[in-house]
């Protein structure tokens, strides 16, 4: 136990008992050692904590200041030791995400609302960010950790799960390209399309798509937030193009059908769950990374499309 915690122990039992000898007794020491304590800490402060009477010992004023302080003292030791055995417990914690914006709509939401009802006392502050700050924001420690694109070539990440993430274009319901399960990015020519802009990552993908193939879009809206985009479509604003992650709700639910983009120069997207390489998470933030990882899954291709003909995705066999 640290000297101070010590001398507090010993010097409030005397101010109890108002004798060493009966302070001794209590606390199973020497008196000798409580003494000891006494005179080293009142030589330290330079002045008397007890007035030494015939009967007995007396507090000072400074030894009335001193109890006071010992009386905090035991509360506040009180007050730690509950909270570190509420964190051992995984009984109350905060934890911060950051999350790329079309994980808000729906599973980001249903695991916070899951881990609500089983760990009450844990908050958790969910922070949307465009994708190329999440990776500084986790290796920064301004978040526990962080669900990103592209992660592999960081090396102060470490990704705990990872999911493939395809491109396509989004139609809404009765769209004749809706139809198809895959296409070719020239499918899309002399359709007025809707592009995500800078700083969304699928931008790069669209620039070398149009450099490869020669193709000149119309671009009749280019807009940089996912939700936007995917209203413009079902309004009939044009069609979009989005990752599976982007459309994957919206799909599910039958306001937008998506088709995978086939071009042999495309690769799957990487999407992942990453912590800090050089920091270990605490209990509360294991907690809720454990309930990420076991449905992250469910966020790849193939496996986000599930029953396909239920979800919207087209069932018929790919086009070339």
């Amino acid at each position: 136990m640290p000297v101070l915690s010590r001398f507090l122990r010993y010097f409030m039992a005397v101010g109890r008992h108002g004798s060493i000898r009966r302070a001794a007794d209590e606390l199973g020491i020497s008196p000798s050692a409580i003494d000891r304590q006494l005179l080293n800490v009142e030589a330290e402060l330079d002045t008397p904590l007890f007035e030494r009477l015939p009967t007995g010992l007396r507090l000072t004023a400074a030894g009335e200041i001193m109890m006071a302080a010992g009386h905090r003292w035991q509360r506040e030791v009180s007050d730690v030791r509950a909270q570190i055995e509420d964190l051992k417990g995984l009984k109350r914690g905060h934890v911060d995400i950051a999350i790329i914006d079309a994980l808000g709509k729906s599973h980001v939401p249903r695991v916070i609302r899951a881990l609500q009802s089983r760990y009450p006392g844990i908050s958790i502050g969910v922070r949307v960010m465009d994708n190329d700050r999440i990776r500084p924001a986790i290796a920064g420690g301004e978040v526990d950790f962080g669900i990103l694109y592209e992660p592999q070539s960081y090396r102060d990440l470490t990704v705990r799960a990872f999911v493939e993430v395809v491109l396509g274009f989004v139609t809404p319901p009765g769209h004749p390209l809706g139809e198809r399960a895959e296409a070719r990015f020239s499918a899309g020519a002399g359709s007025p399309l809707i592009v995500p802009a800078e700083p969304l990552p699928i931008g790069q993908q669209i620039a070398v798509l149009e450099g490869a193939t020669g193709l000149t879009l119309d671009r009749a809206v280019t807009c940089d937030n996912v939700p936007m985009i995917g209203a413009l479509v079902a309004q009939g604003a044009g069609i979009g193009i989005l990752t599976s992650i982007d459309a994957m709700d919206e799909v599910r639910a039958g306001r937008l059908r998506f088709t995978r983009l086939t071009d042999s120069l495309l690769r799957p997207m990487t999407l992942a769950l990453c912590t800090a390489a050089a920091r270990t998470p605490s209990h509360a933030a294991a907690i809720v990374l454990g309930e990420m990882e076991s449905g992250f899954a469910q966020l790849g291709w193939p496996a986000s499309i599930g029953q396909e003909e239920e979800d919207g995705f087209a069932a018929a066999a790919p086009t070339r």
